[in-house]
């Protein structure tokens, strides 16, 4: 289920891309929950609570009268979330250029001035896109856990190893390149992809990346 977010500030553009967005998840039946809206930044940033490629965010660019302040915001989107999908939804778009300066890697820039058939139309392209490469991603090599408090989306390769985390009811997962904390339990974990395997308690190890075995030390590398 794709998860949609909406950071506005004027209360008519923030009504317009809600209103747009609802009726295309009726008209379509597309899967995706109903827009969560925000008009700051903070409060966007703390909502976000998930990570990967099943999160579609619509910025505009100037918040509170700063004109890149949507722009700073997508790259700390993209700290949180580096799989999330970016649209920038503004009347800036000569701001298209330096997108990489900030490197958010923005999906489309949709015009505030466009016409409500043409707005409809790339808003729509913009969630069909995403909905499309969610499905793609999900029947590629990933490793997948969804829960009532978690859902954690990543190339199985890169997995290195999990451990229990110091947070009661929370573990730490150990990337090539990232550290991602959340709620689960180790056996939760063995059971959601059988390539994995708890070699300990405390740990749940991603064999495809282990290289040596020391039975003395009792050392996986």
């Amino acid at each position: 289920m794709l998860r949609l977010f909406i950071l506005e500030d004027e209360i008519t553009q923030q009504f317009r891309i809600e209103k747009t967005i609802n009726e295309l998840i009726a008209t379509r039946a597309l899967p995706c929950k109903a827009p969560e809206t925000f008009d700051n930044r903070d409060s966007l940033l703390q909502a976000i609570t998930e990570r990967g490629a099943h999160q579609l965010f619509f910025l505009d660019i100037e918040i509170k009268g700063e004109e890149k302040s949507g722009l700073s915001i997508a790259r700390e989107i993209r700290k949180k979330d580096p799989g999330a999908v970016i649209v920038f939804v503004t009347t800036h778009s000569e701001f298209m250029p330096i997108t990489f300066r900030y490197q958010v890697a923005a999906l489309d820039f949709i015009d505030k001035t466009l016409d409500d058939r043409q707005f409809s139309a790339r808003i729509a392209s913009a969630i069909e896109y995403t909905l499309e490469s969610l499905g793609s991603r999900a029947c590629e090599d990933a490793f997948l856990f969804e829960s009532a408090m978690a859902r954690v989306q990543v190339p199985f390769h890169k997995i290195l190893y999990f451990e229990s985390s110091p947070t009661v009811h929370k573990v730490i997962l150990h990337t090539t390149d990232e550290r991602i904390e959340f709620y689960a339990g180790l056996s939760d974990l063995e059971k959601a992809d059988p390539r994995l395997y708890q070699c300990h308690r405390s740990f749940v190890v991603n064999p495809e990346n282990i290289t040596k075995v020391d039975k003395v030390e009792r050392v996986a590398i």
